[in-house]
């Protein structure tokens, strides 16, 4: 497989910027697919499913192409935490993880269209915030607006002074894209980025 046919399906410009870290050839599709929950689907569940179907809805468009899909749900209390939108909705959701864990979910898959073959792995971030006050949480939302971003932050910028701390494997997938995971398939499908391009 070429590496200039690579297609990343995402309109996310955090996913686009990570992926562009292993500088690969690659251009980005929005898949436009529905990313609502299905009943009695568990989280892991969710992230896995709308990675694949993200993957495949591009799959008419991009004949011939391996597809990069990723997807990310985050969980507090057993509950799914959405993007928040705007800003009371961001507050809201900073109070109710401060000194708390959130647990993030980041899938990952590589579907080759021209044969149908998909793999696919899923990352696990745990986030545990500090007890904040209502006025850094106030303070950090108008500075960042995060209003785009499950969980209300950004861990690569100032995001990561909410935190006392985070258990994972891979920084990247809190952003949204588990690089580690994804270099690991790309290499099932004989992508070594480490070759020389």
């Amino acid at each position: 497989m070429q590496t200039n046919n690579l297609v990343l399906a995402s309109s996310s410009k955090y996913r686009k910027t990570l992926l562009e870290k292993l500088r690969l050839n690659f251009i980005c599709a929005d898949p436009g697919i529905d990313e609502s929950s299905k009943k009695n689907e568990n989280p892991k569940q969710l992230a896995l499913r709308l990675a694949k179907e993200k993957a495949h809805a591009l799959v008419p468009d991009y004949p011939g192409h391996l597809i990069i899909a990723s997807d990310q749900v985050a969980i507090l209390d057993q509950v799914q935490l959405q993007k928040p939108g705007n800003r009371q909705n961001a507050i809201k959701q900073l109070q109710l993880s401060s000194g708390s864990k959130v647990i993030f979910y980041t899938s990952v898959c590589i579907l080759n269209s021209a044969t149908n073959e998909i793999k696919y792995d899923l990352d696990s971030c745990t986030v545990y915030f500090k007890k904040l006050n209502d006025q850094q949480i106030k303070n950090y939302v108008d500075l960042e607006k995060p209003y785009g971003c499950a969980g209300s932050f950004k861990s690569e910028g100032l995001g990561i002074a909410l935190f006392e701390r985070i258990e994972g494997d891979d920084p990247n997938a809190l952003i949204g894209l588990p690089l580690i995971k994804l270099i690991g398939l790309l290499d099932a499908f004989n992508i070594d980025v480490l070759k020389n391009k």
